[in-house]
């Protein structure tokens, strides 16, 4: 069956010959390796099935993860502090493990084997940590809830239940960064209306996630809470099987890219090239060197930009160059492509982006954290009903949902018409994400200031220890949540289109990193805070009892920190080239905006 590439405006679909359809135009393939077709394959029925399986799947991650540290403590006997610190290092872990998804995804299986292989992984250790739970662990029976500690347990059983949960973190690690990369697979590049699909796949991908978080936040996080654990483990299991079976339900209608090899021999060719040519002076006319043979596997040929002129000297035909291509003899080891040298060139000027996201993932860590114990500081009745602080991540999770639709159906078709523009750049969404994040810490800092001027003095077994009420905590929450959907949502798009086409996993693996990166900085940051401001009889800005502290210090710490990044930010947003592709019109690279206005 062949394929039409391109049909003028005038002939309808009726005129085309029925043994010919539409195929993509971005080199995807079908299920069968044949090219796809636009009709059978891909767009938002794929999207959808991707959409609920990340829903689910994050149901079942977040119904182990959200209560492990109360698992640690009250099942297998744990220290407080020995707990936070296991489950600071199973969390970094799970990120760890999405640069290896990720480079096996862009080098040798493909996103599609590479998301099916660790969510496989995933179900196997869900299963383990439910079955070994119910037989091993749990024991008395009953055990596991505030007022009954489980018994100690034996060393294979410890083993089992580390085994079980570091699976866990390898199947989850391993497929978060390519199935966001996976569903955007499905819109073709090409298309202007599957274009714009793909960008707002992104926004639901995000809502997706936090719909998933938050069944587990509430329901699951309550029967856990009241040492239901097998139930709550075996609720995530299923989930996790039923993302599965679905994911593999989509196989026919998936839209493939073959993976383009291993790219760090790519790179350091380029470096290898230029530095033996280090002393050849390349000028802005020169002839550089782009391979005619080019295979579908490594993407569309990039297009020289300005910058970094010293790598372009890999690309540079020198004489000797030019005998050893006539005796085909030339080695990539000495003269590399533009788009080698385009590749390094990307990572290299996305590195800066990335290093000023991560301290945004600190004020992101905070609600898991700080947010919780100033919470738990403060008065959470209702009447007779007392709110859990973690609960009150729920008004983060409706803050994305609301801002996400906001976004899309209001503010970017408003910003739209009145500049006569494509509407917000990815940059400059980013930007947004940055200023909504030192509101939502000057917000927090606000409120522990007069958390602390209402608070009540020797409290030891009252309900809180200050008067005000725990909701004066909402605008802290829906503003992190605003934030998200400008920064997060931002950050997917943006490593996506412009990270090489052989490395768009790597592209979705570096915001997990920042993530990561931002909960250590987090823990490090408090680290040498406290030792600075506890001094003599002074305990330091962040004690125990939080009357005694001065946390409102802290929170306008990192809301000075944010302004600081966000100017850093401004000066290499301005500094930084799009990536061009070949087959981009004017049009199109116009519509990426490089200089940003916030």
């Amino acid at each position: 069956m062949g394929c039409l590439y391109f049909l003028k405006k005038d002939i309808t679909e009726e005129k085309v010959n029925k043994e010919q359809e539409v195929c993509t135009l971005d080199g995807a393939i079908d299920s069968r390796g044949r090219p796809a077709v636009r009709e059978r394959t891909g767009n938002w029925v794929a999207g959808i099935l991707i959409l609920v399986n990340q829903g689910l799947a994050t149901l079942a991650f977040f119904g182990v993860g959200v209560n492990l540290v109360l698992f640690l403590t009250r099942v297998m006997g744990q220290e407080n502090a020995e707990a936070a610190n296991n489950v600071s290092k199973w969390t970094g872990t799970v990120y760890i493990f999405s640069l290896l998804g990720a480079f096996l995804s862009d080098s040798y299986w493909g996103r599609y084997i590479t998301c099916a292989i660790f969510q496989l992984i995933f179900v196997i250790g869900l299963v383990s940590l439910s079955i070994s739970s119910y037989i091993f662990l749990l024991k008395p029976s009953g055990c596991g809830d505030k007022d009954l500690p489980c018994g100690s347990h034996p060393s294979y059983q410890m083993v089992l239940f580390y085994v079980s949960i570091y699976l866990i973190a390898l199947g989850n690690g391993g497929y978060q960064p390519n199935i966001a990369t996976f569903g955007a697979d499905q819109f073709d590049e090409g298309d202007p209306r599957e274009q714009h699909s793909k960008i707002v796949f992104f926004s639901y991908f995000y809502l997706a996630l936090n719909l998933g978080s938050l069944f587990s936040n509430t329901i699951l996080n309550y029967f856990e809470d009241e040492g239901l654990w097998t139930l709550g483990f075996w609720a995530s299991a299923g989930s996790a099987t039923l993302a599965l079976v679905l994911f593999l339900c989509g196989t026919p209608r998936y839209r493939y890219f073959k993976p383009s090899g291993n790219p760090l021999p790519r790179f350091c060719q380029v470096f290898v090239s230029a530095t033996r040519k280090w002393k050849v002076k390349v000028l802005q006319d020169d002839k550089l060197y782009d391979a005619e043979e080019f295979s579908a596997s490594e993407g569309r040929k990039m297009l020289h930009t300005e910058g970094f002129r010293f790598l372009d000297k890999a690309a540079f035909i020198t004489s000797e160059n030019l005998k050893q291509m006539e005796e085909n003899k030339c080695s990539p080891w000495c003269l590399s492509t533009v788009t080698q040298v385009e590749e390094v060139k990307c990572i290299l000027r996305l590195l800066p982006i990335w290093l000023c996201t991560i301290l945004y993932s600190v004020v992101f860590a905070q609600m898991a954290s700080l947010f919780v114990e100033q919470g738990d500081a403060m008065d959470t009745r209702i009447s007779a009903f007392h709110i859990p602080p973690a609960s009150m991540s729920t008004f983060d999770i409706l803050s994305v949902a609301a801002f996400i639709f906001i976004y899309r159906r209001v503010l970017d078709p408003l910003v739209a018409r009145t500049m006569k523009s494509k509407g917000l750049t990815e940059l400059q969404r980013m930007g947004i994400g940055l200023v909504l994040a030192i509101m939502a810490m000057v917000s927090a800092g606000l409120v522990e200031h007069f958390r602390l001027k209402y608070a009540i003095e020797d409290c030891n077994d009252c309900e809180g220890s200050s008067s005000l009420s725990i909701f004066w905590q909402v605008p802290q929450y829906v503003l992190v949540g605003a934030s998200e959907v400008f920064m997060y949502v931002g950050q997917l798009e943006f490593f996506n289109r412009q990270t090489p086409d052989g490395l768009k996993s790597f592209g979705s693996a570096l915001c997990m990193t920042s993530i990561s990166l931002g909960n250590y900085v987090s823990s490090l940051l408090v680290a040498i805070v406290m030792k600075i401001s506890a001094r003599g009889e002074m305990p330091g800005w962040i004690p125990g009892n939080l009357n005694k502290g001065h946390l409102d210090r802290f929170y306008f710490l990192l809301a000075a920190l944010t302004t600081a990044d966000l100017v850093i930010y401004l000066a290499i947003a301005k500094w930084y080239k799009y990536v061009k592709f070949q087959g981009d019109t004017q049009k199109d690279i116009n519509k990426q905006d490089p200089q940003l206005q916030v």
